[in-house]
Parts: structure tokens; C-alpha cells; sequence
């Protein structure tokens, strides 16, 4: 009996430090999102990305909020993300060929109301 135990424990250690590893973190970075149609870009390139979890870009702030599985993703795949869709991440500049490719609205200046 105890021996069954103890196998089970030794086969249960793996799970138990994979577990450990995985961890959600919630980060805030600031895009050049200027419309709806640059949240909704943004919020879909991330969301079909590995590991995160939830994003959502506030416009008025251009402060995007991002929860993500450290160990599937990480924070500079993030930022890449998002300067591949055309937008700059914190101090990283858009990818200029997607930048170039946004509609004149996404484009810095573009959306007055």
C-alpha cells in the first residue's frame, strides 16, 4: 500500500511543477492606437496569439491591458505583435510596411472627432 502511494506521488511530481511554471500576468502598454478600428486590430492580433489570455485597448488613454500565460508567451512576443500590426509598443516603433498598410484613421493624427 505504501509503496502504491508513494509511486503515485513520484508520477504526480511532474503535473505539480509544470503547474508551478504557468503563471497569468497582467501588463499595461501604451500603443498609437487612435479609433475603434485600431482597438479592434490590436485586440485580434493578441487574441489569437498563444498564451494570452485577455486584451483590451482603451482608446482615450491608448493604454493596452494584456493577461498572458508566461509559459506560453511572453512580454517582447507581445510587443512584436503589436508593432506587426502596425502600431508602436511602448517605446518600440510599428513595423513600417504594416504601419504603412493601416487606413488613414489608424494612422498617427488620422481620427479627429
Amino acid at each position: 500500500m505504501i509503496n502504491r502511494l508513494l509511486l503515485i506521488c513520484i508520477m504526480l511530481m511532474p503535473l505539480a511543477s509544470i503547474a508551478q511554471k504557468s503563471k497569468v500576468e497582467e501588463v499595461k502598454i501604451h500603443t498609437s492606437a487612435e479609433c475603434s478600428d485600431c482597438k479592434k486590430r490590436i485586440e485580434h492580433a493578441l487574441l489569437y496569439s498563444k498564451g494570452v489570455k485577455f486584451a483590451n485597448q482603451d482608446i482615450d488613454t491608448q493604454i493596452l491591458t494584456v493577461s498572458y500565460n508566461t509559459s506560453k508567451t511572453s512580454l517582447d512576443k507581445i510587443m512584436h505583435t503589436i508593432t506587426e500590426a502596425g502600431y508602436d509598443a511602448d517605446s518600440l516603433k510599428a513595423n513600417k510596411e504594416a504601419y504603412d498598410k493601416l487606413p488613414d484613421c489608424c494612422k498617427k493624427g488620422g481620427h479627429k472627432e
